[in-house]
């Protein structure tokens, strides 16, 4: 008998109707729960690789052992090369009873000269506190520009013979764009209070005088460097006129001008030098929420910037 024939048949098609819906309904719950548990999944393991659960490595009780901190990458305030970090690291690995030497391995290309300076500062304030225990910097890739100032402030500096080394200078960068500008038809409408407020804008043509006060303060913090690089290393340097012109060199010329000690790395300084072959890691290390409320703070507040030049060690 035809459908059309029962006098119920809306209804049975309208609760099949339904019934298809409900069973819809509930495979896509189904699906849901299963990507939701995917992705959690996926951000746990994602997390435990990315957090710092600690150090679990055990050493017998009263065993000496040498502590490492690192310092990689740009020494800038936003990231994890900053002077609070490496500081926070240094102190703690000199405080710890257990410490025989420290080791600060440094694989930067140089940065900020305030954060650079505030750790060559530090570094030199601890040596003098803890006179037993020796701060000995271990170069891997390039120690440059702000690496080298934060190196300066070591009992000694050990390298590779590839490494590289030096750039001693200060640099200020940042571009012009008047004739761009002007081949768009772009008008510059700059207001301040104050003739020199408007300092080195790059959408305005070179100011000479501004230019001039910029060569000024380079070379001010230029003889800053040369100072802490003099002080830190002594008699050991042989001064040349290119030593200070921003040049690198490769690790093994840098031990012939005294820019570097020796030859060695994280595990033959502890082993040989510091007779202390087990290595502890005491860098600070930012958890996952850190780095992100870091980061989204550091890009907002570089945005908001009104100038594109900067003092850079590099």
């Amino acid at each position: 008998m035809s459908d059309s024939n029962d006098p119920n048949w809306e209804r049975k098609v309208l609760e099949k109707i339904a019934l298809e819906g409900i069973a819809e309904q509930r495979r896509s719950r189904r699906w849901g729960i299963f990507f939701k548990v995917l992705g959690f999944t996926y951000l746990a393991v994602v997390l435990g690789f990315v957090i710092d659960w600690g150090q679990t490595e055990k050493l017998a009780e009263g065993q000496k052992y040498t502590a490492l901190v690192n310092l990689t990458g740009v020494i800038q305030a936003k990231g994890d090369a900053n002077a609070e970090h490496v500081i926070g690291a240094l102190q703690a690995a000199f405080e710890d009873q257990n410490t025989a030497g420290i080791i600060l391995r440094i694989n930067s290309p140089g940065g900020s000269p305030v954060q650079a300076g505030i750790i060559n500062d530090e570094m030199r304030r601890l040596r003098a506190k803890h006179a037993d225990k020796p701060l000995h910097v271990v170069v891997e890739d390039v120690c440059a520009s702000g690496g080298y100032y934060v190196a300066a402030a070591a009992d000694k500096i050990y390298v590779d013979k590839a490494s590289i080394v030096g750039s001693i200078g200060v640099l200020m960068d940042g571009f012009g764009f008047t004739g761009t500008m002007e081949k768009l038809g772009v008008e510059r409408r700059l207001l301040t209070a104050g003739e020199s407020k408007g300092f080195l804008d790059p959408f305005s043509p070179q100011n000479e005088s501004h230019k001039a006060h910029a060569k000024e303060m380079l070379g001010e913090i230029h003889q800053q460097f040369i100072d802490v690089v003099k002080k830190g290393r002594g008699k050991r340097l042989k001064e040349t006129p290119e030593m200070f012109s921003g040049l690198m060199w490769s690790g093994a010329k840098s031990i012939e001008m005294g820019l570097a000690d020796g030859y060695g790395t994280v595990d033959s300084v502890a082993r040989d030098v510091f007779k202390a072959p087990d290595v502890r890691d005491f860098t600070v290390k930012q958890n996952f929420a850190e780095k992100f409320a870091k980061q989204f703070g550091a890009d907002m507040a570089e945005g908001a910037a009104s100038t594109l030049s900067r003092f850079t060690l590099r």
